[in-house]
């Protein structure tokens, strides 16, 4: 029953949240035309300054224009409050005249968006430079692309899921938190690069304070609460509170923009047949994989890890039993925001970070948490992969845009379906 009800009020909630949280900067009186222009063609790719970018009304009149920046970023402020804005339609247009010599638009006949302003949130606007995609490519060779960065994206979610999972099983706490411990991780590597530390004694730091970090969480928060008796949905609220502190603290101490680690060597996508893979991503995902067998081989031998799952079965028998149950909680707090923190790290080494990156892939991380078993780490490692392949795979037959909605789905279809997940136990009730 207990996790047929956490289950459900995740996914509820977690809805909640992204539609309270999402509006312009939240505070912000504007709404912006946002967006950046890179070329494609190099990797990294190259930001492209000095384009111009209007905004005009439906009836053609100017209303707003801006330039991309060194980074190749814009943000156009459209006069008018978010309230005398709403339904109104707008036309965003690229100057491909002011376009740098020998850059184009990959579709070269979209220079202009069409939008209807629904909500206050800050509207998004790509455009992509560069060569346009091969769609004539065989099948075969998209769905093995497609795949292999699944596994790669599965991989990531993984670590950042494990933690989740272990805490879950251990106390029962849905921890709507969680992601900012993955994003605690990615902003406290990134803080020490910005003090002059190299890349790898910066992430290994940073590894070693998101444990810190998550013991302090339980130390300060969670343990009180659970001596006082505090039930777990209303812990589960106050996670909520947590997240939405965190991620204001997070914004206020690093800004808004997205950032990338310093120290990172890109180099030229490894060929093997028909298929490229970037090396970085490769080398991302050994770490992993060796971090995962791991904390496999740990559970499975380690007293801490018996003791873990005796925990996890049944806490009042296991402290029968002489566990000491405290101990082995605070000890899964502190790996699980360990983990949490290489999760993180290493997603903002592809991927690169802001200060709600855990934020972002938090349904991610619910979804494949419910798909794999609640509570367990096996269960964990499967439901991440599948949830990277399925949201890799899906945008071959759905928008690219759309392909995280699939998580979404499978979330939804589990909890009908399968509660417990692919490897959980059906709790009985009565």
């Amino acid at each position: 029953m207990r996790l047929r009800v956490a289950a459900l009020l995740s996914i509820v909630v977690c809805g909640l949240t992204v539609g309270l949280m999402s509006p312009a900067m939240a505070g912000e009186d504007d709404i912006n035309v946002k967006g950046a222009l890179v070329d494609t063609r190099t990797e990294p790719p190259k930001a492209v300054p000095g384009v111009s970018i209007s905004v005009e009304t439906k009836d053609g009149s100017p209303l707003a224009s801006g330039v991309s920046d060194a980074e190749g970023k814009f943000s156009i402020a459209l006069p008018g409050t978010p309230d005398e804005l709403l339904g109104e339609k707008i036309i965003v247009k690229l100057d491909t005249k002011t376009l740098p010599k020998g850059t184009r638009l990959t579709e070269q006949k979209k220079t202009s968006r069409t939008v209807t302003i629904k909500t206050n949130f800050d509207i998004t606007i790509g455009y992509r430079i560069g060569p346009a995609t091969d769609n004539s490519r065989p099948l075969w060779e998209k769905v093995t692309e497609r795949a292999i960065n699944g596994v790669f994206i599965g991989l990531l979610l993984a670590m950042a899921a494990l933690g989740l999972s272990l805490v879950f099983g251990t106390t029962g706490l849905t921890n709507f938190a969680h992601g900012e411990l993955v994003t605690f991780g990615a902003l406290a590597a990134f803080a020490l690069q910005q003090w002059g530390w190299s890349f790898w004694p910066a992430a290994a730091v940073a590894i070693i304070a998101s444990g810190l970090f998550g013991y302090a969480n339980d130390k300060l928060l969670w343990k009180p609460l659970r001596n006082r008796g505090t039930g777990l949905i209303a812990m589960m609220i106050v996670s909520i509170g947590l997240a939405i502190f965190l991620r204001n603290v997070y914004q206020y101490l690093f800004g808004a923009d997205n950032q990338q680690y310093s120290g990172v060597p890109s180099a030229a996508p490894w060929k093997i047949g028909v298929i490229d893979i970037r090396p970085k991503e490769f080398y991302v995902a050994v770490v992993c994989v060796v971090i995962l067998i791991l904390v496999s081989l740990a559970v499975q031998q380690t007293r801490l890890g018996k003791a873990t799952r005796a925990v996890s079965d049944n806490a009042a028998l296991a402290a029968s039993s002489g566990i000491d149950v405290d101990r082995v909680i605070i000890t899964i707090w502190i790996f699980g925001g360990a983990l949490a923190g290489v999760g993180g790290i290493m997603w903002g080494v592809i991927n690169g970070f802001d200060y709600q990156v855990g934020f972002k892939i938090l349904l991610l991380v619910f979804a494949a948490v419910t798909l794999g078993g609640l509570g367990t780490i096996w269960g964990t490692m499967i439901g991440s992969v599948l949830v990277g392949l399925l949201i890799e795979l899906s945008s071959l037959v759905i928008a690219p845009e759309l392909k995280y909605v699939s998580a979404l789905v499978v979330l939804i279809l589990v909890l009908l379906i399968r509660p417990q997940g692919l490897l959980g136990r059906a709790d009985r009730i009565g």
